[in-house]
């Protein structure tokens, strides 16, 4: 590893708790040319024993890298694999075999990329652990980041409860009666905010909003297959906010027609700072904001909180960097194969790819 860190993230593993760092400003004798790096700082809840995971950027080049444990115990359920030799703590099922872990109260999983193939569809197989998961009394709630109009076709597999947390966590949706439970909305000020900010760092940014009523977009923000054929608003930003079209805004859209993604990503994040969460879960530049402190991780812990479960007691799966705060959530947490370097290299545990029911194969040995 070579050069000097210029943004560094910090995340408990099994915590709410997360820190985006950037060093001071640059000043002289700071930077590539040999002069003293950067200092970083942050405070963090105490991780409890759990491992502090570090994000850092260096000559262009993402590195993760996790920290010695600390000498208290970890919460039951959530460390990522054994300290010592010996098996992992189990279960015992019906049939006398030994689960490789005990049951969990909740499966958090993402769709895209995770739980559904290339396709968009549920195998099978996976339809199947999904049933039995529910059978056992194990509730299922899929947290993605795709807008509520997009779950109708999923409600047969939702579960008892029918509740999808969406928009990366700015919606709570009863997909089977197709009503919005709860939003968390991003103020219009702070929107524009964010809008004029990206716009000047990263000219050619063009943005579309999800918000209860639907779909808006600029027009110069390319829509795809899913939005082409249907009725929605037009127009700049500042106009759309203004006319009262979008509002109850739960999450912003950006899309870059040049940039790679995982550049757009960090530096849109630069840009844009705590006035609003930046994320993504798309192959091409496309970034996802929320409202401040809205993240799949928060509406997941908010829902469970009312169901009485508690983070220990869940098992997640992900793939993409809108899946990290979730993954670090939950008790137990899997990346599936396919997912981004970034999620596979801050997940302990991983299953196989989403192609070859990575999802379904880890429920089976749950349950």
């Amino acid at each position: 590893m070579t050069g000097t860190p210029r943004e560094l993230t910090a995340f408990h593993a099994g915590d709410l708790a997360f820190a985006h760092l950037r060093p001071p400003e640059a000043g002289a004798g700071e930077g590539e040319g040999g002069g003293p790096a950067p200092s970083f700082h942050a405070e963090l809840p105490e991780p409890g024993g759990r491992r502090l995971f570090l994000q850092f950027r260096t000559g262009g080049t993402l590195h993760t890298r996790r920290s010695p444990r600390t000498s208290r115990p970890d919460p039951p359920g959530c460390r990522a694999r054994p300290r010592r030799a010996g098996p992992v703590p189990g279960r015992v099922r019906e049939d006398g075999r030994m689960t490789a872990s005990p049951r969990p109260r909740l499966i958090a999983t993402d769709l895209d990329g995770t739980l559904l193939c290339s396709g968009g569809t549920v195998t099978a197989r996976t339809a199947a652990a999904l049933a039995a998961a529910e059978a056992a009394g194990v509730q299922v709630v899929f947290v993605t980041g795709r807008p509520p109009r997009w779950m109708q076709h999923l409600g047969p597999h939702i579960g008892g409860h029918g509740v999808a947390i969406c928009s990366n966590g700015g919606a709570v949706v009863d997909v089977r009666r197709g009503e919005l439970v709860e939003t968390y909305p991003i103020d219009p000020v702070g929107t524009l905010t964010v809008v004029d900010r990206l716009r000047a760092e990263l000219p050619g940014t063009a943005f579309a909003f999800e918000f209860p009523g639907g779909f808006a977009r600029e027009p110069e923000y390319n829509v795809v297959m899913w939005e082409s054929d249907k009725e929605h608003p037009v127009g700049t930003a500042a106009d759309l906010l203004a006319a009262g079209q979008v509002d109850g805004l739960f999450k912003i859209l950006g899309k870059h027609p040049d940039l790679s993604p995982d550049d757009f990503l960090d530096r849109a994040r630069a840009a844009v700072g705590p006035l609003a969460e930046v994320t993504r879960s798309s192959p091409i530049p496309l970034v996802e904001i929320s409202a401040p402190g809205v993240t799949k991780a928060s509406s997941l812990a908010r829902w469970c909180a009312q169901q009485g479960i508690d983070a220990a007691e869940v098992v997640a799966f992900g793939d993409m960097p809108n899946d990290l705060e979730m993954l670090a959530w939950a008790g137990r947490s899997y990346a599936v194969a396919n997912a981004h370097p970034l999620v596979l290299a801050a997940v302990g545990q991983h299953t196989v790819s989403n192609e070859q029911d990575g999802v379904a194969a880890v429920i089976e040995t749950l349950l």
